[in-house]
């Protein structure tokens, strides 16, 4: 159990709506962190370390419990460390308002359910980051308004391990940014204050990021379709997965979108006019970043084949797909991905390397 900790130091009631005095370094913003699995449990933690008030606003009743009796703990490869954090549930959050800084840390597909109890409560200068996967800023924004709202991308290899407890997998990347590309002080800060954690910094073209993302993402989602580490089933199947990104790639292109790298990951390499010689080079690359993560397997294959729960691929490629129609672009592969994952996801079909195989003769009769 955290023992009550009492002092200047220790996180008010209201712990996003103020700062608390923290010896000669001054003062600590406030934060609410909305989802508390493992990217919001990972970003709750430093912060929380670094002497920043954060309030968890978390779905899961024993989880929140877990945090207020017994502290948020992260386990990485140098042990553990557990820091005091308060959580509440959604229905309890309310009273902990009004909110400054909101860092939006929930399944896509939760984005709305999240965020609309939260809307009504932000502060006259409140806003919400949307620490998310996929493309969610147009619905956050539609909840608490375009000026509300904050773009980031994140790449963290972060698990919930129970409870409580979230495993830190190695640093990735975090970008923050407004969403219209304009400098801020707001994102200033939060960029700051999320250096707790790792690299964080701002960017004028989150989008390009977010984008950028989406590509690796149907990677990382295709080796979700069988029971083995990302870096061996992304080099087996070296085709597959550049026709896949490639098949992104192309609706960013049509809107435009300027591509951004991350990590060990070079979006341009898999554009559709790339020479295939560097497309080789940067996946031999990624396929070393990836087999020196702790964490050898994505999310969503421990949404699918550990946590038994709904997976938020399809809510981050319904806007490519829509985009993809409008612009005539074919996607076939992206298609059928989410097919094949939603197979396994109900249970009709096992995780197996035969859908690769699949969607890798897929992509060979389409480059023909």
């Amino acid at each position: 159990m955290i023992p009550e900790q009492n002092g200047p130091d220790n996180a008010p009631d209201n712990a996003d709506a103020v700062t608390v005095a923290n010896g000669p370094r001054g003062t600590r913003r406030g934060y609410t962190v909305v989802g508390g699995g493992a990217i919001g449990g990972t970003l709750a933690f430093h912060l929380v370390r670094a002497g920043h008030p954060v309030l968890v606003v978390d779905t899961d009743p024993d989880h929140v419990a877990a945090l207020n009796v017994d502290g948020l703990t992260l386990v990485g490869p140098e042990g553990e460390e557990t820091v005091p954090v308060r959580a509440v549930t959604p229905e309890h959050a309310a009273g902990h308002g009004p909110f400054h800084r909101v860092l939006l840390c929930v399944k896509a597909q939760a984005t709305e359910a999240a965020t609309a109890p939260l809307a009504p409560h932000l502060a006259p200068d409140g806003f919400v980051v949307s620490l998310q996967n996929g493309l969610n800023e147009d619905t956050v924004a539609g909840l608490v308004g375009p000026q509300r709202t904050v773009g980031a991308f994140v790449n963290l290899f972060a698990d919930v391990l129970g409870p409580g407890r979230i495993h830190d997998g190695g640093a990735g990347a975090l970008v923050v940014g407004e969403t219209d590309g304009s400098p801020s002080a707001r994102v200033d800060e939060v960029v700051t204050d999320l250096r707790a954690w790792g690299p964080a910094r701002a960017t004028r073209n989150v989008t390009g990021h977010l984008w950028s993302k989406l590509g690796f993402g149907a990677m990382l989602s295709a080796t979700a379709l069988a029971d083995a580490p990302m870096a061996a089933l992304v080099d087996r199947h070296r085709d597959l997965m550049h026709a896949l990104a490639a098949e992104v790639f192309a609706v960013a292109a049509a809107e435009g979108v300027a591509l951004e790298p991350f990590d060990a990951f070079t979006p341009a390499a898999y554009l559709p006019t790339a020479d295939p010689a560097a497309r080789h080079a940067a996946t031999d690359r990624l396929t070393r970043w990836l087999a020196g993560q702790s964490k050898d397997r994505s999310g969503i294959w421990r949404d699918l084949a550990v946590r038994r729960r709904p997976i938020e691929v399809p809510h981050h490629y319904r806007p490519v797909t829509a985009l993809a129609r409008r612009h005539h672009i074919p996607v076939p592969l992206i298609q059928e991905l989410l097919t094949r994952l939603a197979r396994i996801e109900d249970g009709t079909e096992p995780m197996t390397e035969r859908h690769l195989a699949a969607l890798g003769a897929l992509a060979a009769g389409a480059a023909r």
